[in-house]
């Protein structure tokens, strides 16, 4: 099960209050800006800033080229 469509058009990234990436194929909230993922663990976002972790240039162009992926906030 993926993250609900009205939960994914209010997600901001905490640190820097910005949209994020969700690619459900991989259970990730990505921010390409600062290149931080936050985990998604049984389809519950775990957003603490220090939970995430770095992502390095052949991941981000995974998450950024991942068909499952789509923008937070509202289009």
């Amino acid at each position: 099960m993926a993250l609900d469509s009205f939960l994914l058009d209010l997600l901001e990234d905490p640190a820097d209050h910005g949209p994020l990436r969700y690619v459900a194929s991989l259970d990730v909230l990505y921010n390409p800006r600062t290149r931080r993922a936050y985990a998604v663990r049984d389809d519950i976002a775990v957003m603490l800033p220090g939970e995430s972790r770095e992502v390095d240039d052949a991941e981000h162009e995974r998450i950024m080229g991942d068909p499952t992926g789509r923008d937070t906030g509202r289009s």
